[in-house]
């Protein structure tokens, strides 16, 4: 160790006695300053601690950033073990590596590994695409690329098609522009399952050395190879298999909010019969700074990135359907107008109320087939909406809903039971799945449906909207919201685990004038009676989510801290029987304005 390295060793002891950085932070910058593993990354790290920017070192250092059980997300920050970087990317590749090696071995495998990576627009993910890769290939994988921008679900696809033993998707979905991450997923193309994923993590985070050998050299040797213009082909063959002949008669205006859907909504729309599909051209360009979104943030689920495309479709005045997907174009969003006799009215649907809508079309397309069996099933999660089940039960078939937040769930589900008979998977965050093509959600084959729908509807004289209101009058009408309360910070993991241990062991007694019947805690694999305090067994999944009962039947809250950012999030469902004109959003906000102030004053004061 040089003199330079001894100062800055100093400095970062003075700075953890002084609490400039937490004890945390020291240990990690001391393994950096100190591992010959790192020396490439003492100047940034010496240059950070000289100008004293002890708030991004300690953000960057106070803890290693978590693999979960789908990937690593995070900050990008150029050095750090809590943000992502090469250093960050890296041990993910070599720790998936790693693992499928030893699992192969172990299943008595003789064929060569094999993964499949690709990338959306984000700053750099071009750049750690290529460090797996060449991470893989040098643990003796051979790695199909996709060569440019493609989507989550073509990147599951191709896993399925190449016959992969692993997959790598770098994205950070909708997360801000600040952000990368890699998405792993397993040889059935969806993300990786147990007993898989707590291996993998393992793996990850005891990860010493990463095995390389040069993009470029790797690729002129054949171990890495372009496949993009193949496996484009086969994914649109196997998406458009979903399609039906009907109506083609549909104005839309599409949105990739600056990601990578024109990749493949658009050739998929086109190939179907949607002459009429229109870019949005304030939102075509791919850029990982989402330039002309709210906030720079490009998740469909938020209404705002629709106020100016719907603003376009009102001067229009011909629109019939307006869709947009996340840059890695795996959620769809979409907004519609009430009806043809009022076009300057517009709403956004929900991700609940797209779902409840696929699910009515197909299911009564199937039945007047005459190819609906009661062996067919949807797939849901436990906070999608309970809609779902009313329409399936309606239908005589069975709906999987007992399943944790997640689409690797519900994709593990279809391996589960099998695709044969598998209709539709859907979760409330804006995932769907209709085909047996992928295991994760797939934006592409979603907007191929929804346009489906809406121009089957428009011959009918209806709007999605109008769709809506009639499943509504058949079923009941369902509504459901959400919000997130951030944690962020060094303290944040301590506060929404203290969080979470008050709503499985004390929650509120009374929301929105409801009392609180029950506390289902799956965490525990218990369920509490609020007004007896006795616990009882509770059958389904094992994870870190609690669902609040209300004394009013279809109504309820459910907690859960998120897999991917520091925040919990709260999930709020109401209904109420056909004929019913009860407010139910009236419903839902009381429910929110007593639950949201119990939540942020328990964890800014938890210690």
């Amino acid at each position: 160790m040089d003199s330079q390295q001894q100062a800055w060793l100093q400095t970062v002891e003075e700075a953890v006695e002084t609490k400039k950085i937490t004890p945390g932070a020291g240990n990690n910058l001391r393994l950096w300053l100190t591992d010959e593993q790192y020396a490439g990354y003492l100047p940034i790290l010496g240059a950070l601690i000289e100008k004293g920017s002890w708030k991004e070192l300690d953000d960057a250092f106070w803890t290693v950033i978590p693999f979960g059980t789908g990937g690593r997300r995070g900050k990008m920050f150029p050095v750090g073990t809590n943000a992502i970087n090469d250093v960050t990317i890296g041990q993910s590749a070599q720790g998936l590596a790693s693992y499928v090696l030893e699992y192969l071995a172990a299943e008595g495998a003789s064929h060569q590994p094999s993964c499949a990576i690709a990338y959306d627009t984000r700053h750099r993910s071009r750049e750690f695409a290529e460090l797996c890769a060449s991470i893989m290939a040098a643990n003796g994988f051979q790695v199909w690329f996709l060569d440019g921008y493609r989507s989550t679900p073509e990147m599951s696809f191709m896993v399925r098609y190449k016959k992969c033993d692993c997959g790598i998707m770098v994205t950070a979905s909708h997360n801000p522009p600040s952000d990368n991450a890699v998405k792993v997923y397993w040889s059935t193309g969806g993300q990786v399952l147990p007993p898989h994923d707590a291996r993998i993590i393992d793996r990850v985070m005891h990860c010493e050395k990463v095995l390389k050998t040069p993009f470029a050299d790797a690729l002129a040797a054949g171990k890495v190879k372009y496949c993009q213009d193949e496996v484009d082909e086969a994914f649109f063959e196997a998406v458009l298999k979903v399609s039906q002949p009907g109506p083609r008669d549909l104005n839309v205006i599409y949105s990739p909010l600056h990601g990578v859907g024109g990749s493949c909504v658009l050739p998929v729309l086109e190939r179907a019969g949607f002459e009429n599909v229109e870019l949005f051209a304030l939102h075509a360009e791919p850029s990982g700074d989402f330039p002309n979104v709210p906030n720079h943030v490009s998740n469909p689920e938020n209404p705002a990135v629709f106020d100016a495309i719907m603003a376009e479709a009102k001067e229009k005045g011909n629109v019939d359907l307006i869709l947009a997907t996340d840059p890695d174009a795996d959620r769809l969003g979409c907004a519609v107008p009430k009806s043809f006799q009022t076009p300057d009215e517009w709403t956004t649907l929900t991700g609940n109320q797209m779902a409840a809508i696929m699910a009515e079309y197909l299911l009564h397309r199937m039945e007047r087939n005459q190819t609906l069996t009661r062996d067919h099933y949807l797939v849901e999660t436990l906070v999608t909406t309970p809609l779902l089940k009313q329409i399936a039960d309606a239908y005589g078939i069975r709906t999987v809903r007992d399943l944790l937040v997640g689409f690797k769930y519900i994709g593990g589900a279809i391996e589960t039971f099998g695709p044969e008979k598998f209709v539709l998977g859907a979760e409330e965050s804006y995932g769907f799945l209709i085909g047996t093509h992928a295991r994760d959600k797939d934006a592409a084959v979603a907007s191929l449906v929804l346009c489906e729908i809406a121009a089957a509807a428009k011959a009918e004289g209806k709007t999605l909207y109008e769709k809506l209101a009639d499943i509504f009058a058949r079923y009941g009408t369902f509504a459901e919201d959400a919000f997130s309360i951030q944690m962020a910070g060094s303290d944040g993991m301590i506060r929404m685990t203290q969080l979470m241990e008050l709503f499985q062991n004390d929650p509120p007694r009374v929301l929105g004038g409801q009392r609180v019947l029950y506390a289902h805690d799956y965490d525990s694999g218990t369920t509490l009676e609020l007004a007896t305090g006795r616990k009882t067994p509770l059958a389904g999944p094992k994870g870190k989510l609690v669902f609040l009962e209300l004394e009013e039947p279809g109504n309820a809250v459910a907690v859960r801290p998120s897999g991917t950012e520091p925040k919990v999030k709260f999930y709020l469902f109401a209904s109420v029987p056909p004929g019913s004109a009860e407010n139910l959003s009236q419903r839902l906000a009381a429910v929110e304005a007593d639950l949201r102030p119990f939540a942020e004053t328990v964890s800014r004061f938890a210690n």
